[in-house]
């Protein structure tokens, strides 16, 4: 999608700071974080909602694993997972180190 900006990131015409990166799912700072770490995880592959996603159960487990890397380089005590969906039209979870 030509105006989304996720798909602007994953075609690397805007700078981001990657935490995480596969060939289907690409994980980078929120540039308004609610807390030190809070990462957005999308599908390189542009997706209106996270239930669009081809294989959902692969993504959540993605999710999954990058939230256990920000729980253990921010030795947090828990990850605050949200997914909104409304502030832009590409689907991606929030995981925020509390």
């Amino acid at each position: 999608m030509e105006d989304c900006i996720f798909c602007k990131i994953v075609q690397g015409e805007i700078p981001y700071q990657k935490v995480w990166e596969d060939e289907k799912y690409l994980a980078f700072l929120d540039i308004h974080p609610e807390a030190p770490g809070h990462t957005l995880v999308i599908p390189k592959k542009h997706c209106q909602w996270i239930w669009d996603i081809p294989d959902f159960g692969d993504f959540m487990e993605k999710v999954r694993e990058v939230a256990l890397i920000l729980k253990e380089k921010y030795k947090a005590e828990w990850i605050l997972m949200k997914v909104v969906g409304v502030d832009v039209h590409h689907a991606h979870v929030h995981l925020i180190p509390q």
